[in-house]
Formats: structure tokens, sequence, C-alpha cells
């Protein structure tokens, strides 16, 4: 596929909406501004700006434990989501959903989510909905090689291919479940080999070359939307950072080397490389980009600094729902 230079520039403003919001994240807990853990998606850009590239506000996606990087890539700004990871009341959430639950369904995304493999389930339901509807939107699911080992996973994948519905799987392979490497969790190398056993088509991808990623998520769309139901795609990919946060607290499970040699194919300055050499894009235009996005991550902090705590008096608020005896929710 060819795509236009404002296609490619958009991904690759993603791309750094992506990395200096999560840079910026990882600093300001280090210096304990932000509460609780912080996965941070550094290194797996490519993938999240791809996908989102090819979906509309409409479409829905499901996130993980890692998610901030899937609401930037779907249009989150990043006043409300630093506000969120802060617990402050202007975040998208009001502060009560924090790094692991942050969601804003005015563009699609459906929520990050603690419980590994929880996401898919609630991708095939949003999909479900749009089959129903009939409203030509489609969903699609993030999530990570160790995902899919859950059983929620399985039945995912079972139901949207059974009833042919509009449903993107997304595999983000970074190959590390937490602190284990993937071959010491499951017998297969490629997570795709497990697409045949519901009956969809799957492919690997170049997880860190967001072009490749773009290309396949559109054929997944399509297909999605003739009717033909859901498709996995595997997208081969790192995590430059530990886990969460940005220490590995003495846990030393992957060599120096091995991260070194994957950051040379960093998503973003290899993606730059290859625009300049074409001659679609100069050096300047993506410094100006950078100097912008620093810009607005700077401005997202003092936003979120200068925001107040939620009242008390708001604890409990948008946490339960009550039923009335006429059914109505409250």
């Amino acid at each position: 596929m060819e795509f236009s230079t404002e296609v490619l520039m958009d991904m690759h403003r993603r791309m750094v909406r992506i990395r200096l919001f999560e840079e910026a994240a990882g600093q300001l807990a280090e210096a304990a501004k932000l509460p609780g853990f912080l996965h941070l998606y550094v290194g797996q850009e490519a993938v999240a700006s791809g996908v989102c590239a090819a979906l509309t506000d409409q479409d829905q996606i499901t996130s993980t434990h890692r998610g901030h990087g899937h609401l930037v890539a779907k249009g989150g700004e990043f006043r409300p989501m630093m506000a969120e990871l802060m617990g402050k009341a202007t975040g998208y959430n009001k502060g009560k959903g924090g790094s692991m639950h942050i969601s804003n369904l005015d563009v699609g995304m459906l929520g990050a989510n603690g419980i590994v493999g929880a996401g898919a389930p609630i991708a095939v339901g949003a999909g479900f909905g749009n089959k129903l509807k009939g409203n030509g939107n489609v969903a699609a699911a993030f999530f990570g090689d160790g995902s899919t080992n859950i059983g929620a996973f399985h039945e995912a994948a079972n139901m949207a291919c059974a009833l042919k519905l509009p449903v993107l799987f997304i595999c983000e392979n970074n190959e590390y479940g937490e602190f284990t490497a993937r071959d010491k969790t499951m017998a297969i190398t490629d997570i795709v080999d497990r697409a045949a056993g519901y009956g969809m088509p799957g492919v690997i991808v170049d997880g860190m070359d967001v072009v490749a990623v773009h290309e396949a998520a559109i054929e997944a769309k399509n297909r999605a939307l003739r009717g033909e139901g859901p498709s996995l795609v595997e997208a081969k990919t790192y995590r430059y950072y530990n886990h969460h946060g940005v220490q590995n607290l003495g846990l030393k499970y992957r060599t120096d080397d091995e991260v070194a040699e994957w950051k040379l194919r960093d998503p973003i300055f290899t993606f730059e490389d290859r625009m300049i050499e074409a001659g679609s894009a100069s050096r300047d235009e993506f410094d100006a980009v950078w100097a912008e996005l620093r810009a607005d991550i700077a401005d997202a902090i003092q936003f979120a600094e200068d925001s107040p705590v939620p009242d008390v008096d708001q604890l409990l608020v948008d946490v339960y729902t009550t039923m009335s005896p006429e059914g109505a929710t409250s």
C-alpha cells in the first residue's frame, strides 16, 4: 500500500506523542508524583499508532495495563490524561481510574485494564453491538503475548469467529509476560499460530514498523467490514523499560545487549530516517514536531499539578451503580 505524506506524518506524530507522554510519566513516577503502578509503552509506539490511524473515533478499542499509549494514539489529550495519572478531579475519569483504568469513550477508548486478557471479551461485546446496530464500526482489542494463555482470550476469539463479529485482535508480542520470557510459558514461537484454531486469518508484522502495522490493520478492518469476521494481527515489538516503572527493582531478566539491539530498531527514529532519505520530510520538520509536543507535555504537567484532587463527597460517585424498583439505574 502507498500512503500519503499526510498519513505518514500523522502516524509519526502519534508515535512521538506516546513517547513523550510515557517518558514524562516515568520521570514523574520516579519523583513520587504519581500514585500506584505505572506500566510504560515506550518502544511499542508503532503498534498503537499504526492501528489507531486506521480507526475512526467511532471505532472502539480495549486496552491493557500498559494502556496510555493506546489512548494517546486514539486521540487522548495530554491534560486530562496527565491529571488522571495524578489522581486529579480534572482527569478523564475524575482521578478515580488512574493509570490502569483510564478511558475516554468520546474517542472510543473503552478503558485500560488491570486484569490480564480482560480487554478481549470487552472488545467482542463492542463488536457484537456494532454488528447488531449495523453501524459500520469495528472494535480492536490490544493485548500482550501473555494474554493468549488466558481463558478469556480464547473464549473471546471463539465467540468473535463463530458470530463473524467486526473485531480486530491485536497482539503486542514483546516476548515477555511481566518478568518471564515467552518461551518459558508457551510451546509455540508465533502467537498467530493460534488463529487457525478459531477459523480466522492471522498475520505477523514488524511491530517496530508503523507502516507495516498500519497496512495490516487496514486489511483486518476491511475484512471485518465485509462481514468476514475477525483477524489476528501479531506485532513483534519490544518494551524498553521494566514491566512497571523504569527500574528493574533488582530483577535482571533481560540482558543489556538484548535491550540495546532492539533499540537500534527504534520505531520513531528509523521511521524518521526513512522519510528523510525518501525526501518526504526534513530533519527540521521532525524537530519542530518534537519541540511542539514537548511544550504540550510541559503544559499538561503544569495543568495536572495545579488541578484539585476530588472532593471527599465525590468518593463513591461513578463507582457504584444502584437499581431502582422501576429498573432505572442511578
